[in-house]
Order: C-alpha cells, then structure tokens, then sequence
C-alpha cells in the first residue's frame, strides 16, 4: 500500500510541475495560447494562474494548434 501511495504522490508532483512551468509560460506568452489574451493585463493572467497549473492538459493543445497554424 505504501508503494501506491508513493507512486501516486510523485505522479501528482509532477503533473503539479508541469502545470507550474506551464502556468508561467502562460503569464508571459497567453497569446500564442489563446489569442482572446492577447489585451489581458498581467494581473488577469496572474489571477488565472492557479487554474491554468490545474487545466494545463486542456491548454496544451491549444499551444500545439496554434505553433502549427
């Protein structure tokens, strides 16, 4: 049981990790990933960091999408 929860708890940091690198390259380039963003304030975007470390598997597709459009 110990096993699982350690393999658990280091696939939640890095799924954590991930969504804090993705979240800062949010703060500094929202609008390659979302166009919409593109007249966002900082503070928008800082206000919205918090989501974007959670949903960062649903924005990464956007990222891709846009890089090749």
């Amino acid at each position: 049981m110990e096993l699982i929860i350690n393999i658990f708890l280091i696939v939640l940091g890095l799924y954590v990790l991930i969504g804090l690198f993705f979240g800062l390259l949010f703060l500094f380039k929202a609008s390659k990933i979302d166009p919409l963003m593109a007249d966002t304030k900082k503070k928008v975007r800082f206000l919205l960091f918090p989501g974007v470390i959670a949903t960062w598997p649903f924005l990464i597709g956007k990222l891709f999408k846009s890089k090749s459009a």
